[in-house]
């Protein structure tokens, strides 16, 4: 979705500084309503929660695909298609208190970093196949190939990529009907926004007044923060050091991904939830080697360390979100 979206950008001559902003408008969801989409998830089953949420994001790919049709007033094309990719960011938003939250009403506690690994394994595994498939959408032997159908007012390899992706999002809301009730009893604490947000507030306080939960919350931030970064930062190093399009450095990415589903296995396999700390070197390590990418000027160099990247960020986030669990 990333991949089309910023092809599309593109397409539209915006400027440069949109395309981070991508990043921007999907993640400020999971900050603004933090406090009521967990209340949400847990007012009813969770396979319900996801098929609703998958369904947001299908509506955000139709308002992307229609962005010439509406417009917001004062800006661009490219701000509605910010507009409709901040919508499936809601709907990741609200999809992910249910996917990280069924395991607990799953499994007890000392299985929780095994069901982690696996969650992450497999969501990895999209990721690379996600990426690998955004990449192939976008370029231009593919894209010819799907502008050929001639689907109705579809002119770009970016809008034909997501209505690739618009179907898979259907088929994953098709998957959702399947997940089995657990048999928690699902009542929303209160419909009180107010509320929800005070009690949210405590659970924080919570949170940060524990000493491993100050752990956890401190380097899982401080990971998916540099870790968005550099999703961007990737890109725009694989054009300028190795020349690549926007197709070809996708591949960069899937290789970082491909790293952190066996470091994610990895830790499933060796890290009891009770010496989830001892990681923590490895963040260090992953930080430590981010910094010799600068010395990286061919793809036999990059290619081994960007491997190393990920299979220690899957080794460090596993036990790490375990243990806020």
């Amino acid at each position: 979705m990333l991949i089309a979206a910023i092809s599309l950008l593109l397409q539209l001559f915006a400027p440069e500084w949109m395309t981070p902003m991508l990043k921007f408008v999907f993640t400020v969801s999971y900050v603004l309503f933090a406090a009521l989409v967990g209340a949400f998830a847990d007012s009813m089953p969770k396979g319900k929660v996801m098929f609703i949420t998958n369904t947001i994001k299908i509506v955000g790919c139709m308002m992307i695909l229609t962005h010439e049709w509406w417009s917001v007033p004062g800006f661009d094309d490219y701000a509605t298609i910010l507009v409709g990719y901040a919508v499936v960011g809601f709907g990741a938003a609200a999809y992910s208190p249910a996917k990280y939250g069924i395991l607990t009403e799953y499994l007890p506690h000392h299985k929780l970093v095994v069901a982690n690994g696996w969650i992450e394994g497999l969501t990895v595994l999209s990721i690379i196949l996600g990426t690998l498939l955004g990449g192939v959408l976008v370029s231009e032997a593919a894209s010819n190939r799907l502008m050929a159908i001639d689907i109705p007012h579809i002119d770009s390899a970016g809008e034909a990529a997501i209505i690739v992706i618009a179907c898979l999002y259907v088929i994953a809301a098709i998957f959702n009907l399947f997940i089995p009730d657990t048999g928690v009893d699902h009542k929303m604490v209160s419909r009180n926004p107010v509320y929800l947000i005070r009690e949210f507030a405590h659970c924080v306080k919570l949170l940060w007044s524990d000493k491993l939960g100050q752990i956890s919350l401190a380097t899982t931030t401080l990971f998916w923060g540099a870790g968005a970064t550099l999703q961007f930062i990737v890109i725009k190093w694989a054009d300028v050091t190795l020349g690549y399009t926007l197709s070809q450095a996708t591949y960069l990415q899937g290789v970082c991904a491909a790293g952190i589903a066996m470091g994610s296995v990895c830790a499933a396999r060796f890290v009891p939830l009770n010496k989830a700390v001892n990681v923590i070197p490895m963040g260090i390590a992953m930080g430590l080697i981010v910094m010799a990418m600068i010395v990286a000027h061919s793809i036999w160099a990059a290619v081994p360390l960007i491997i190393a990247i990920g299979a220690l960020a899957g080794f460090f986030v596993v036990p790490m979100n375990a243990l806020l669990q």
